[in-house]
């Protein structure tokens, strides 16, 4: 959030919001999360590892921390920013940042007020504000080679930044700057109203305006920094007021969350992160309080990852699908995942101190003996790094009818814990499958089929020509040495004609990968393979229809998942 503390009070209590002031909750200890694994909710996207003003033009913080995190998406400053967050030089260009976000399958929302350097705004007038949507537009259609650009976010917390008296009431100038965004550029998404919290009557007013003006925001976005138990209930009662209003349901983003108090608190965030899970929203981005160029406090000044980062990792880590979590207490929550391949649950929880219990149910498939790994991560704040998260314990433990209790003693509550279930037998020395509704997918969709991988796949990859509408879909993946492996690819092409798409991987050069015909769509088996030289650890692997330096692929094909051996 670009504001100093100061000014995050006030916004607060012009809102009649209570501030968390204590990241520990008051809750008693002895609580219960229970984890259902035959109850998958949707694919493993990592929707919550986002940042506002997550990275700095100087390429920090180094691709090496990014990587593993999987981060979903990012909220950077507009081309030519002015903005000094917290009295800094300005940074996070959105454009100069664009490559390194590319280089770890980021998208960016672009924040376009931060082209003035005071936070609230300081209006000058309407002709210097369309001047500079003007400005900024073209920039972003001139860099013809970038093509993570999700949205356009038009304005920020206009709750509390914008200026009526000057500006006049700005619903009607969210309308004026919408149509001066399209009029340039008809194709990228346009999110907001960004607002600093959610209010009923707020959202009914700015919605009603905008569905009655054609100009309705294609992602809706507001922010959570004051309380993660807001979240369901803010979300759910977005949905009722969309349905009420005959609003086609929208994208959800809350493009910032936690509190200065909770940010850095890996027991406070794994709460935030389960509710912004089970609350279905497709991105969401850490709040920026402090300094550019550590990912909003996950690493240090010199790129060492903190106590929080070590959440974030275990988080990257899971694949397959997110399955259901429940609680019985107001502190303790957590998320988890469930990777059918591997057969592996990750669960990651906190925010509750004493002895509390981890309950597994619908893991017989792991077989009768099953391996339990319990870690932690402490609260060590911004500046000091975490060289890895503590083994708690290592144990072998039965399974009986699919059910299985943990029991996690002497909890800190400001730390965050993760609990490895596998087979006793092991699982493979590395991931060697990827859904490709796990991975970053731009401008294409995640749908399901009973017959796919994982029981989800990507399709309509179906843009090219432009930087604003070409398809592709990145894989982040991690392999143990550098050599040759053999890339497997799942796929289906009902075109009746053999289709193409792009592949390269690391920022290398682009091969074709054809795809012959299959009987029908969403219906998988089929598979092609290649080969491809990777390095030891992280790889970002890309399936384009198009892309920057790739002339665009030939007929249409589904993706399944991609498996390297």
């Amino acid at each position: 959030m670009a504001r100093t503390l100061t000014a995050l009070a006030l916004a607060l209590v012009t809102t009649a919001a209570t501030v968390v002031t204590e990241a520990t909750p008051a809750a008693a200890a002895g609580a219960t999360l229970t984890v259902d694994v035959s109850r998958p909710f949707r694919p493993v996207t990592h929707a919550a590892t986002g940042g506002l003003y997550g990275l700095a033009e100087n390429n920090r913080p180094a691709d090496s921390t990014l990587l593993p995190l999987r981060v979903n998406s990012l909220t950077q400053p507009a081309p030519g920013v002015g903005q000094r967050p917290n009295g800094q030089p300005p940074g996070g260009d959105s454009l100069l940042i664009a490559p390194q976000a590319d280089r770890v399958g980021a998208g960016q929302y672009i924040r376009m007020p931060d082209i003035y350097p005071d936070f609230p705004y300081r209006w000058v007038s309407w002709n210097d504000w369309l001047a500079k949507v003007d400005t900024m537009v073209r920039a972003r259609l001139a860099a013809t080679t970038v093509t993570n650009v999700l949205a356009w976010e038009l304005w920020n917390e206009p709750d509390y930044t914008w200026n009526t008296s000057a500006a006049g009431p700005f619903n009607e100038g969210w309308v004026r700057t919408y149509r001066a965004v399209r009029a340039l550029d008809p194709l990228t998404p346009i999110v907001g109203p960004s607002t600093a919290t959610y209010s009923r009557s707020w959202m009914q007013s700015f919605l009603t305006h905008a569905r009655d003006t054609g100009t309705l925001p294609d992602i809706i976005c507001w922010h959570e920094l004051q309380n993660p138990d807001r979240i369901a209930a803010d979300i759910a009662d977005y949905r009722n007021l969309e349905a009420s209003l005959g609003i086609s349901p929208r994208r959800l983003s809350i493009n910032e969350y936690a509190a200065p108090s909770e940010v850095d608190v890996p027991g406070r965030i794994a709460s935030y992160v389960a509710k912004l899970e089970r609350g279905g929203v497709e991105s969401a981005h850490r709040a920026f309080w402090y300094e550019y160029g550590t990912m909003n406090g996950l690493v240090t000044g010199n790129s060492q990852p903190t106590g929080t980062w070590w959440l974030y990792k275990w988080y990257g880590d899971m694949a397959g699908n997110m399955v259901t979590t429940t609680t019985t207490s107001s502190g303790l929550d957590g998320f988890a995942a469930y990777d059918p391949t591997r057969k592996v649950v990750n669960v990651v929880f906190g925010n509750e101190s004493g002895t509390n219990t981890v309950n597994l149910t619908g893991i017989g498939a792991l077989g009768s003996s099953v391996r339990v790994t319990l870690l932690s991560t402490p609260s060590s704040g911004r500046f000091t790094a975490v060289s890895a998260p503590t083994v708690v314990s290592t144990t072998t433990r039965q399974v009986s009818d699919g059910r299985l209790s943990v029991s996690v003693p002497d909890m800190v509550a400001t730390s965050a814990y993760q609990l490895l279930v596998e087979p006793v037998s092991g699982v493979p020395a590395y991931q060697q499958r990827y859904e490709a509704e796990n991975a970053s997918v731009f401008r294409a969709q995640r749908l399901t089929s009973s017959s796919a991988s994982g029981g989800g796949y990507v399709g309509r990859i179906d843009n090219s020509g432009t930087p604003r509408t070409d398809s592709y879909v990145d894989f982040v993946v991690n392999v143990p040495s550098a050599r040759t492996y053999t890339l497997t690819i799942g796929y289906a092409n009902a075109t009746g004609a053999t289709a193409t798409q792009g592949l390269a991987y690391n920022g290398g050069p682009w091969t074709t990968v054809s795809y012959p015909p299959t009987p029908s769509w969403g219906q998988f088996g089929a598979t092609v393979s290649t080969t491809v030289s990777l390095r030891a650890g992280y790889n970002v692997i890309r399936l384009a229809k198009g892309s920057p330096y790739f002339s665009g692929g030939t007929g249409y094909a589904e993706l399944d998942y991609i498996e390297l051996t």
